[in-house]
């Protein structure tokens, strides 16, 4: 079988001996399953901010997630984690990260994955895209390892998006698909995406799909096809545009207007004092095409899933992993991510430089204090922090045999640890005490099929977060978060939802109550003693 370039007529035909091949590649043989069962379609992009899509208010064109949002449901109070690696390893397995990541940081045994647990329901499972869950001399934690059938993408969380490191097919190696001349990353994770919604369609059993995007994770790299539509649509600035969002966001409803919008950061100047205006409006143009050019691959599975007739038989979901990222990358930082030279031998030019114009191959450079500003609109704070501006985003679930608020919003908590719960709900599945001889922790989510038929849902009793630069417990209407090696700062988070007054002063009885819940939740790591 040859898949030296991303063809998909040449990759795999569909049926047949092809699709008994297929279903055997690393995952064996699955179980009969129900008829009725759904398909499940779970989307996932990356380093994106809550008021990027425009069905969240941003002007970047995103008109197939937008599509998927008219037929579907849009939540407006939606949490993940704080980077990358713990929101996939809660998606995966439906526990905080006290359970579900291992201390050499890679996803626990003790967790069951999505795959595993859907797969013994009787799903077909793929993966196409970032796993990020494992490290490169860990390969019992590939996918292939933990449950799905079949992967095509990258171990590790970031690269190229034209030559990316660690690309993989099932547990071998495969950064030869790069050197095609027409290799783009999101359109390969597309491409094989189609290739397993495909094969998963050909049978008579339900698949599992996870389509993990690296757009828009730095580095900011897009074809001048993509950037153009965006020549001088961010010239106005950062104070303006985030502006334009807010108001937007408002008269959409996916914000309560009554929270003040958060101040723009203090190392950011006002627009009219940016000396590299030309260099900053590119960082943003570049940013915006890479959305548009994933948004144009959901299109993809959305069109094919039509055209098979099972779309109103598939749950499709939608979220971004954690909120916009600030960081400015130096020219001195290395990495495994980080090529030498490009496909073609040119040195790399990494780092943020002004006057080196991102998007092309040779650039590795991301979008700043600035622009994750306006991604993260209206709230304080990025990746890396537990505070809103890193932990809200959007998530769209369509199921249309089930969700029949089309296109409407709800305002119901919910937490990435709701999906994998969520998911076997809907399979008719329960979640395992133990697979494959090892014993299994219980999920920490609870499941979202209440709100989507249409029902009012008992709320979390408490949510809490530690990862990185933050950590932070909400308990109703409160919500007790900081930053790294900083004290506890205390915000009615239904009153304040931008964090803007800090009340742990006038309240200290609250923040004693709600730092000793995280405490005995930060102890309770609820590992299996052996």
């Amino acid at each position: 079988m040859n898949d030296s370039a991303i063809d998909r007529r040449r990759f795999l035909q569909i049926g047949g001996a092809a699709g008994a091949w297929l279903s055997a590649g690393c995952g064996g043989q699955r179980p009969a399953a129900r008829q009725k069962q759904p398909n499940i379609v779970m989307i996932m992009a990356d380093d994106m901010g809550y008021s990027d899509l425009g069905c969240y208010g941003g002007e970047i064109a995103t008109p197939n997630l937008d599509r998927l949002a008219g037929g579907g449901l849009r939540f407006t109070r939606y949490y993940t984690n704080n980077m990358c690696v713990p929101t996939r390893a809660s998606l995966m397995s439906g526990c905080y990260t006290t359970k579900s990541i291992h201390p050499a940081g890679t996803i626990s045994s003790q967790v069951v994955t999505a795959a595993e647990a859907l797969g013994a329901a009787g799903y077909s499972t793929y993966v196409s895209g970032k796993w990020h869950l494992t490290k490169e001399d860990d390969p019992a934690n590939l996918p292939c390892r933990r449950g799905f059938d079949e992967f095509f993408g990258t171990v590790i969380g970031a690269g190229s998006f034209w030559a990316p490191a660690t690309l993989m097919r099932n547990n071998e190696p495969a950064e030869h698909l790069f050197q095609a001349d027409d290799f783009y990353y999101t359109d390969a994770i597309t491409d094989y995406a189609l290739d397993f919604m495909q094969d998963g369609l050909a049978k008579e059993s339900p698949f599992f799909l996870y389509v993990s995007y690296t757009a828009a994770h730095w580095p900011l790299h897009a074809d001048e096809a993509d950037i153009e539509p965006y020549k001088g649509r961010y010239a106005p600035g950062w104070d303006e545009l985030r502006l334009k969002r807010h108001a937007r966001m408002k008269e959409l409803g996916v914000v309560n207007p009554d929270w003040e919008l958060s101040p723009r950061n203090p190392k950011v100047p006002a627009w009219e004092d940016e000396p590299h205006k030309a260099w900053q409006q590119r960082r943003m143009e570049v940013y915006a095409g890479q959305i548009t050019r994933m948004d144009r691959g959901v299109g993809r599975l959305l069109d094919a899933l039509e055209a098979s007739g099972e779309a109103d038989n598939t749950l499709v979901v939608f979220q971004i992993d954690n909120g916009g990222c600030h960081v400015e990358y130096t020219p001195d930082r290395t990495g495994p991510y980080l090529p030498a030279a490009t496909r073609a031998g040119e040195p790399m030019i990494p780092g943020n430089v002004p006057g080196v114009m991102p998007g092309p191959e040779h650039t590795f450079q991301s979008y700043g204090y600035g622009w994750a500003n306006v991604s993260n609109t209206p709230f304080r704070l990025y990746k890396q922090h537990d505070h809103e501006g890193g932990i809200v985003v959007p998530l769209i679930a369509r199921w249309p045999r089930v969700i029949r608020q089309a296109g409407g919003l709800t305002d119901q908590l919910a937490h990435v640890i709701d999906l994998l719960p969520t998911f076997l709900e809907a399979a008719g599945a329960a979640y395992p005490q133990e697979f494959a001889g090892r014993k299994i922790v219980p999920a920490d989510g609870g499941s979202l099929m209440p709100i989507f038929r249409g029902e009012r849902r008992e709320p979390p009793e408490a949510l809490f977060w530690e990862w990185s630069r933050g950590r932070a417990v909400r308990r109703g209407r409160w919500k007790l978060a900081a930053l790294k090696g900083k004290p506890w700062e205390l915000y009615d988070i239904e009153a304040d939802g931008t964090e803007l007054h800090d009340l742990a002063a006038r309240r200290p009885a609250r923040v004693r109550e709600l730092e000793e819940l995280w405490n005995r939740w930060k102890e309770d790591r609820g590992f299996i003693t052996v």
